[in-house]
């Protein structure tokens, strides 16, 4: 809205990068830029999924925005049944991770997928990615286990109430599960859910 002609924006497309481009032309409804020169190739990111149970919205928009700044390359959100929230509004997600995104001058937005419940994402999840099971009640210490592993992966973090006892079975009986620890300390979801990407970057190096 403060775009004058000749003033020069960055752009972004999540495809091929950042782009430099000159203003050229400013009406009531639309801005004209004329593309310069690309500034950045699209970065790469280590192929990990989020798959964060729902919470309440303040705490899940927050582990959205540092999901993003993080650099996870999916976002599966996840109904549980101690789950407090059961929907999610897809547009304000996006536009969420899109400002995340924008303030930490990222090249790369995480695809960002509908809620899904327990059963059905266990149900259907892909053979050839593991799945680290952030359980309170204790596991492989994480840091050890994302150094051991090699390809793709993702993590799974509770709700407010955490896991059920079906739930934590079932999650623990999936081949492709492996169940780790964030410490001894309690952690709320969306804190276990930052923590953990965190833990999972420094490991792959990325940091």
């Amino acid at each position: 809205m403060r775009a004058a002609p000749g003033d020069v924006v960055i752009l972004c497309d999540d495809i091929t990068g950042e782009w430099a481009a000159r203003v050229s032309d400013v009406g009531k409804r639309e801005v004209v830029l004329e593309v310069a020169e690309m500034l950045r190739p699209r970065e790469a990111v280590p192929d990990l999924w989020l798959c964060p149970a729902l919470l309440k919205k303040d705490r899940f928009d927050l582990a959205l925005e540092k999901a993003t700044e993080l650099g996870a390359a999916r976002i599966q959100p996840v109904i549980t049944r101690r789950c407090v929230a059961d929907k999610l509004n897809l547009d304000r997600a996006r536009t969420i991770t899109t400002e995340a995104a924008e303030q930490c001058a990222r090249t790369v937005l995480p695809a960002l997928a509908e809620p899904v419940k327990l059963d059905a994402l266990l149900a259907d999840w892909p053979e050839h990615r593991a799945l680290f099971f952030a359980d309170e009640n204790g596991g492989e210490p994480a840091a050890t286990a994302f150094a051991a592993h090699t390809g793709p992966a993702a993590i799974l973090t509770g709700p407010e109430g955490g896991f059920d006892d079906a739930e934590r079975a079932a999650i623990r009986a999936h081949p492709a599960a492996r169940a780790i620890t964030l410490g001894p300390r309690i952690l709320r979801g969306e804190t276990a859910a930052i923590a953990a990407i965190a833990v999972w970057m420094a490991s792959a190096g990325d940091w």
